[in-house]
Parts: structure tokens; sequence; C-alpha cells
């Protein structure tokens, strides 16, 4: 016995038309607007064509930022190196014992300065 499925049958008018279904126009319906939404994200969406510009400046902002922040390591290892034990710059220790410790010479004057304000 061959059984033919309601799906598989295509109905045709007299005149040669096609008779559309409703759960086809419906099935129509659903696969066009799945592709509207896929298009719309594709040009609107987080990471569509628009998006990119702004992705773009956010990139820049970012990239200025580690540079300036390497320029402060960068110091900063200066310092560290002035620092070490071993070879400590005389001058960079004689300042910080002036700031940190309130030290001086014998031999030196402090003069105190008030702020202005």
């Amino acid at each position: 016995m061959l059984r033919i499925r309601y799906d598989s049958v295509v109905f045709m008018t007299r005149q040669g038309h096609k008779i559309i279904l409703p759960r086809e126009k419906f099935t129509h319906a659903l696969a066009l607007a799945a592709l509207l939404l896929m298009l719309g994200l594709a040009a609107f969406g987080p990471s569509g064509a628009l998006a990119w510009s702004e992705y773009e400046q956010l990139l820049d902002q970012r990239q200025d930022q580690i540079a300036a922040l390497n320029e402060e390591r960068d110091e900063l290892r200066n310092r560290v190196a002035a620092l070490d034990p071993e070879g400590a710059d005389p001058d960079m220790v004689g300042e910080l014992l002036r700031k940190n410790l309130n030290v001086v010479h014998p031999d030196e004057v402090v003069l105190p300065i008030e702020p202005q304000d």
C-alpha cells in the first residue's frame, strides 16, 4: 500500500496555479523573519559593521593607555635599577634620604619654605 503524506502533495487549481497552504505561508514567513534578523544583527549587532568604527576608536584609546603605562613602567625600572644595593646611584640615595627621613649633612642649612595659598 502506498501512502502519500500531506506535505508532499502539491495542490493545483484548474488554471495551473499552485495553491499555497497556510502552513507553507507560515514557514515562508518564519524563514523570512530569520533572514531579516540575521541581516539586522550583521549590520547593527554588537559585532556588526556599524560597531567596527567604535571598536577601532576604543582600540586606539587602549593603545594610548598601554603606551603611557609602558613609559611609566620604564621610569620605575630605572629608579629601581638606580637603587640597586650593589651599584646604587649616590645622588638618588641622598635625595631619598633627605626626602623621606629628613637626613642632612652637618654642614648643610635647611630653609623651610611655607606653601603659598
